[in-house]
């Protein structure tokens, strides 16, 4: 038998390291050839590593959470023949974000005077007595409450009657955090059988995607944002969505296509918006291809699929790709390819939207367009109000690349096209 140490293997241009985000073989578990042995996440996107060989698992280099090299020791496994770890039997955790979990050299016994216990501190405890001032009983009515002059002078400086407060202390004796949680509970006087204050805490470690979207919206804080907000009358497209929608019965037409084709009218105007700040570089990379990311909700956190080519596509074609590219995100099948090399983003909260967000930039983008909640709404016509459907843009720009002009003008020609949406179908 020999021991196989399995690396950490190159799954992409450019990326140096990977979070485990699941182990899906314990120790001692028996492994198949080509058997997935656990799940990294890179750039959000999720990749299963197959194992080359068969064989048991002896030792795994790190914790759901923590990130390895490319390259660095993964997992090892104890296989039938030499194995490939006898010249590398000083294997070691890889360095990453966190220290990761080592294997234990043996150790040798320690001495015996090392194992005797420490002498017993003589000092005797002080045993603290403490009672619950919630199941306390209340002292009876017209009884004076006792408690100690503090007490009483923190009580008369915070406006509390002490007849009101539960004494946890000998014969009803009220301390001074007997006081403090009155304060706390707004002065209520708790029923000796009523709900006590719930005070736990739960620490939840940030990991996997959850990490991944913390670590982006921190670098977008750094970017000055600009921000428009503009009303849409979507009755138009509306009425056409709803007709296409009867005539077909395949993929059902939502308002996002219509959006993400009118993108593409728009950026051919200011290509410039189709782009990416990269600051260390002092360079704006503008895109002919258009790619649009689709901020889509997911059971582990946001996620940006992205419509590749939307300036290639057709409006039966682009509903098609935002449908599977929704399904792939959400289910946790989708590849890599389906997550990078956006240049510009649509996000929307469907249903749920409010009147107005201001959305946070998918950098290094530049630009990134908000959809929000249509709702009947008044509107003026010139000669009276007219109940028409209504829907308010929000978008968001990097503000060190685009003038506040330039926003304007793009977010106008979005309003046009969707306002008129024969235009989207129209090549100008």
């Amino acid at each position: 038998m020999g021991l196989y140490t399995i690396r950490m293997p190159d799954i992409g241009e450019g990326i140096a390291e990977a979070e485990i985000a699941e182990w899906l073989v314990g120790m001692g578990d028996i492994v198949q050839e080509d058997q997935p042995l656990c799940a990294v996440m890179t750039d959000k996107a999720t990749v299963e590593i197959p194992s080359p060989v068969g064989g048991t698992v002896q030792w795994r280099a790190a914790d759901v959470g923590e990130i390895l090299a490319v390259g660095a020791a993964m997992i090892r496994l104890e296989v039938a023949g030499e194995g490939n770890s006898a010249a590398d039997v000083s294997v070691q955790a890889p360095t990453a974000a966190r220290p990761a979990v080592a294997e234990a050299p043996a150790k040798a016994a320690p001495p015996a005077a090392a194992t005797r216990p420490a002498p017993e501190d003589p000092t005797p405890k002080a045993v603290p007595v403490s009672g619950d001032p919630v199941s306390a009983p209340l002292r009876a009515e017209g009884e004076r409450p006792i408690a100690p002059p503090s007490v009483r002078v923190r009580a008369r400086a915070a406006g509390v009657d002490l007849r009101q407060v539960r004494g946890s202390g000998p014969m009803g004796r009220i301390t001074h955090d007997d006081l403090a949680q009155f304060i706390a509970l707004g002065g209520q006087v708790v029923a000796p059988n009523g709900p006590k204050p719930d005070t736990t805490v739960e620490d939840i470690r940030i990991i996997g995607m959850r990490r991944k979207i913390s670590q982006k919206m921190t670098a977008a804080n750094a970017i000055p944002h600009i921000t428009i907000v503009e009303e849409v009358d979507v009755s138009a497209l509306e009425e056409l969505r709803a007709k296409l929608n009867a005539d077909n019965t395949g993929t059902k037409l939502t308002m996002l296509p219509f959006v993400a084709l009118a993108i593409v009218r728009a950026v051919r105007h200011q290509p410039h918006l189709n782009a990416h700040h990269l600051p260390d570089e002092e360079l704006s990379r503008r895109f002919d291809a258009v790619n649009i990311g689709v901020a889509t909700q997911t059971p582990k956190g946001l996620m940006v699929p992205v419509i590749h080519h939307a300036e290639g596509r057709t409006l039966r074609d682009m509903a098609t790709e935002i449908a599977r590219l929704a399904e792939a995100a959400r289910t946790g099948s989708a590849l890599r390819e389906d997550l990078t090399g956006s240049t510009i983003t649509i996000t929307s909260l469907g249903v749920l939207g409010a009147i107005a967000t201001t959305p946070i930039l998918n950098a290094p983008e530049v630009a990134i367009v908000g959809v929000n909640r249509m709702a009947v709404r008044p509107h003026w016509n010139g000669t009276a109000f007219e109940p028409r459907r209504m829907m308010n843009l929000s978008c968001s720009f990097d503000h060190r690349v685009i003038d506040g002009w330039d926003a304007a003008v793009f977010v106008n020609k979005l309003k046009t096209l969707l306002e008129a949406p024969a235009m989207i179908f129209v090549e100008s």
